[in-house]
């Protein structure tokens, strides 16, 4: 660990604590003021490489980082058969648009539609989570002929219009506002009342996080998502499920869907999908895309070469690492200590998508673990520390982690 000194060091001009998506830090100050605009709380750090579960900074120093860039480092930093892909691709074919069929493309439909529990097996491929949202709402709406979409407390969704409208929270709702899109129906989530009088045959969808992440790692309870999903049969209402955050084997299976058990008419993606690469996928079901023709969807970089070579490559690592296995053995053994420290009260989430709840503000123990070179995530709970470490984060680094936090804590 480092010293007093150290620690001021490291912790630099971090003048409001939290960091980042993580939490609410103010970033390091530049020596000129930057071109860009300033929507950003950041770390005071800078990342100039990164291996497995640790990246090094501008001064050489060792991070291990247990926030995956935001659950995006799925295989870890620069996993080198992932490097080796895109390199690959890269040099035979950078880009062309999806007026051309490209085999990686098809490849990976098929490998995500292999994945997904039956019947989801029709892909459309965009370029981030908020897109994948974007267009199952879409998708739900022309399939149905209706445009209500119920939500959840806590749902956090994206910042494109459609996904504003369905994402928790005054300022976002605000921002539909002003484009002209109608909110969503906002009911409780893990409530079973009311269920019924919100789920009716004037829905277009439902739209629901199986492991709310913004929130705090909150996990949906397997009767409450069973209960949306029998009344959305019943109305002919299109389920889906964001796994943005919370699916690409963050729990511990490849969807969430499987871990809890039950199946949504479309599944969305993105985050770890291509370990750092952007790319965003809708999974649906053929009932759901019976209407789907020509030019309903659309992206010019959705699905390019580059981003499935890295997809298919961040597949192969996760079965030939065996990285679910890891992840759930992993995150036994993390809840596990997690519950032996003094003043962590509760650990919600699952997989390696967690929120250890403290009887304190998580944003000044966020900042402590900084100083000790440790990366972890706050949420929108100012009691919840957010762990969302690459699938591949070993047993050893969860041991470094629960030290550092025990010594935190004490």
């Amino acid at each position: 660990m480092l010293n007093e000194a150290g620690r001021s060091r490291v912790l630099g001009a971090w003048a409001v604590e939290g960091g980042g998506a993580a939490g609410s830090a103010a970033g390091r100050p530049a020596a000129t003021e930057s071109a860009l605009l300033p929507v950003y709380a950041q770390f005071p750090v800078r990342p100039v490489s990164g291996q497995g579960s640790w990246i090094t900074d501008d001064q050489g120093h060792r991070w291990l980082d247990a926030y995956g860039g935001h659950a995006v480092s799925s295989t870890g930093h620069s996993h080198p058969q992932v490097v080796k892909a895109i390199a690959d691709q890269a040099a035979k074919l950078l880009f062309y648009s999806t007026v051309l069929p490209h085999e990686n493309r098809e490849r990976l439909a098929t490998e995500l539609a292999r994945r997904c529990p039956p019947p989801l097996s029709k892909v459309f491929f965009c370029n981030s989570g908020a897109e994948a949202n974007e267009n199952a709402l879409h998708l739900a709406r022309k399939h149905t002929g209706r445009v209500p979409v119920v939500s959840v407390t806590g749902g956090w969704h994206g910042r494109t219009v459609a996904c504003l409208a369905v994402t928790d929270g005054a300022k976002y709702e605000e921002g539909a506002k002003r484009a002209g899109m109608p909110l969503s129906r906002k009911i409780p989530f893990n409530s079973m009342d009311n269920l019924e009088r919100a789920i009716n045959p004037t829905v277009a969808a439902v739209i629901v996080e199986p492991v709310q992440g913004m929130s705090g790692a909150i996990a949906a309870r397997v009767e409450f998502l069973r209960e949306v999903r029998r009344l959305c049969t019943e109305h002919g209402v299109v389920l889906i499920f964001d796994e943005i955050q919370c699916g690409v084997g963050r729990l511990g299976s490849f969807t969430a869907a499987e871990a809890f058990g039950v199946t949504p008419d479309i599944i969305t993606m993105a985050k770890g999908l291509a370990s750092g690469l952007p790319i965003g996928a809708v999974v649906a079901s053929p009932a759901v895309t019976t209407t789907i023709t020509t030019g309903d969807l659309g992206s010019t970089f959705g699905g390019g070469p580059v981003p499935c070579a890295a997809a298919l490559a961040t597949l192969e690592v996760i079965d030939d690492e065996q990285l679910l296995a890891n992840v759930r053995a992993v995150s036994d053994h993390l809840v596990a200590g997690a519950k032996q420290i003094k003043n962590v009260v509760g650990v919600e989430g699952r997989g390696l998508l967690l929120g250890l709840r403290l009887n304190r503000p998580a944003a000044p123990v966020q900042k402590a673990l900084f100083e000790r070179r440790i990366l972890t995530g706050t949420s929108g709970d100012p009691t919840i520390l957010r762990l969302l470490p690459p699938l591949s984060f070993t047993r050893a680094e969860a041991d470094l982690l629960l030290a550092a936090l025990t010594e935190v804590l004490a």
